[in-house]
């Protein structure tokens, strides 16, 4: 199996299957993603969130922030898994989000664990880390607001978000209160997307 012309284990590839079956059955009576988008489940949501892992595959300790319904959390979950180290921790406030996640955690066998709990306190629960993920969560602005206390208590800690096509906007914005690296990485399955690599965040006002 290929994603995004990488090759997938038959463990990984495993995995992933029955967080597909896992994902569909909890849509039926949670709202965990658009329903529009369900049909393309794997194209929209698995393929895309799996680009997180392909973009940095180290065997690190992750912070997922607004996980909803596992993208890209458990996918990059389920990929540390291959490599038998590392850790994601998902922070997701909705409780029946986070009974879908924990469930698919601990059934795919996916390094990771889940943090019922607002991003604002994650970080006092959760402590340092490596990287940070989101998606379809807000404006690159607040994406760093909230992965602040992560990126300016860590050196070397970045950040990976999914950005639609008014990603430059968003960066001219971000840019006005925060200082930071950034590379702009081509999304493999949204043709106008990009994944956003920040790194050393230093704020400005």
């Amino acid at each position: 199996m290929e994603l995004n012309g990488l090759r997938v284990s038959r463990e990984t590839q495993e995995r992933l299957q029955h967080f597909a079956t896992l994902f569909q059955k909890w849509a039926k009576t949670i709202n965990l993603v658009a329903p529009s988008t369900l049909d393309a489940l794997w194209r929209r949501h698995i393929a895309d969130s799996s680009q997180i892992f392909q973009i940095y595959p180290q065997p690190v300790t992750w912070v997922d922030l607004g996980s909803g319904g596992g993208f890209p959390g458990v996918i990059t979950a389920i990929f540390l898994a291959e490599l038998q180290a590392g850790w994601v921790h998902l922070v997701e406030s909705n409780h029946k989000k986070a009974a879908f996640l924990r469930t698919a955690l601990r059934e795919t066998d996916a390094r990771g664990s889940v943090h019922a709990s607002r991003i604002e306190d994650a970080y006092s629960e959760i402590g340092d880390c490596d990287a940070i993920s989101a998606r379809a969560l807000a404006d690159l602005d607040g994406l760093i607001g909230y992965s602040a206390p992560w990126m300016l208590e860590k050196e070397n800690c970045r950040s990976f978000f999914h950005k639609g096509r008014d990603y430059l906007r968003e960066i001219a914005e971000a840019r006005g209160r925060w200082q930071f690296d950034l590379v702009e990485h081509k999304s493999a399955v949204e043709q106008e997307s990009m994944i956003l690599e920040i790194s050393n965040l230093r704020r400005l006002v």
